[in-house]
């Protein structure tokens, strides 16, 4: 049985020759790399991401990299282009190959094939002297001293480097593109990450309704309108302005400071200067002021009047937190 000391050493031995792996690619950032990225960024077609085996596992997600920081692009399983899927290749697509060794018998049938439709090949190998490396036109080389695999046969390091190599491609890409979160936003409009990106305050607080009182109102006049709009807090509106905001919590402390409450109105117990966001701002900048303050709820304002609340509980539903 393996002790748990000789798996923890195990487990460290392998991110240190990972580590190791991708800090010795920045050599390898030479003018080929930087010839690719201008070429990519002037393309007028797309960029095809070939590969066979687990190469062609980590060039899926390289196209998924590309495509998610606005740079086109399409897998093309090595082993199927050669069964018909050439036809995914247009006239001004730059193609990347990616093989660990640049010999397998899948690609070196290929790359003649490549080579015929006079696109630009680009090679992102671990092996200087392979058919691949060869025959394309630009390298991104990706070589590694080893797998971290113990008997150095399971890709590993060698599949890690190529991951590396394209992050920092694409990257490359969407920095000289100047993509901005609003950008990415475009296209990751599901899940949390989009939300975070796009969600408007608006988009959540038109869904409630606009609970408000005046500063005159009895107690039970804020109860019934706190209890009515399930928001937790109401506004408190003074000839259209807001002069403050009354909470559960409000109402918590005011009953352990006061016995008889018959006296007592919404201008008694509200908090002024309440916290409050504009209505087209994104519903994450409503979350920060929120934890910022230790409060659960915001005033909508649009164009300086009250135009709802936005709740904590808004945003958990949509996952935003």
């Amino acid at each position: 049985m393996i002790h748990n000391i000789d798996i923890k050493k195990t487990a460290i031995d392998t991110l240190e020759l990972e580590a190791t792996a991708i800090q010795k690619l920045t050599q390898f950032i030479d003018d080929d790399f930087i010839t690719v990225v201008n070429q990519i960024l002037d393309l007028q077609g797309r960029i095809i991401v070939t590969g066979v085996g687990k190469s062609a596992i980590i060039a899926q997600k390289i196209v998924a990299t590309l495509n998610s920081t606005g740079t086109p692009a399409i897998f093309m399983h090595a082993a199927d282009a050669i069964h018909g899927d050439l036809g995914i290749i247009q006239k001004y697509d730059l193609i990347i190959a990616l093989s660990k060794s640049g010999n397998t018998p899948e690609i070196k049938v290929l790359v003649p094939f490549l080579k015929q439709t006079g696109n630009t090949l680009v090679a992102m190998v671990g092996n200087m002297d392979s058919f691949l490396a060869q025959h394309a036109n630009f390298i991104l080389n990706t070589s590694v001293e080893r797998e971290a695999c113990p008997n150095n046969l399971a890709p590993t390091t060698s599949t890690t480097a190529q991951l590396a190599m394209g992050d920092a491609l694409a990257v490359c890409l969407q920095t000289c593109r100047q993509f901005s979160d609003r950008d990415f936003a475009k296209y990751h409009p599901g899940g949390a990450l989009g939300k975070q990106l796009y969600l408007k305050v608006s988009d959540l607080s038109d869904n409630n309704g606009k609970p408000k009182v005046a500063p005159s109102a009895s107690i039970r006049e804020v109860l019934i309108t706190i209890t009515k709009y399930r928001l937790g807090a109401t506004a408190v509106i003074d000839t259209d302005h807001i002069v403050g905001i009354i909470t559960d919590g409000d109402i918590r402390r005011m009953l352990e400071k006061h016995e008889d409450l018959g006296h007592l109105t919404a201008n008694d117990i509200m908090t002024r200067n309440p916290k409050g966001i504009k209505r087209e701002e994104l519903a994450a900048d409503a979350l920060h002021t929120m934890r910022e303050h230790n409060i659960s709820q915001l005033l909508v304002i649009q164009e300086g009047h009250y135009a709802g609340i936005i709740h904590l509980q808004d945003l958990l539903k949509e996952g935003i937190i």
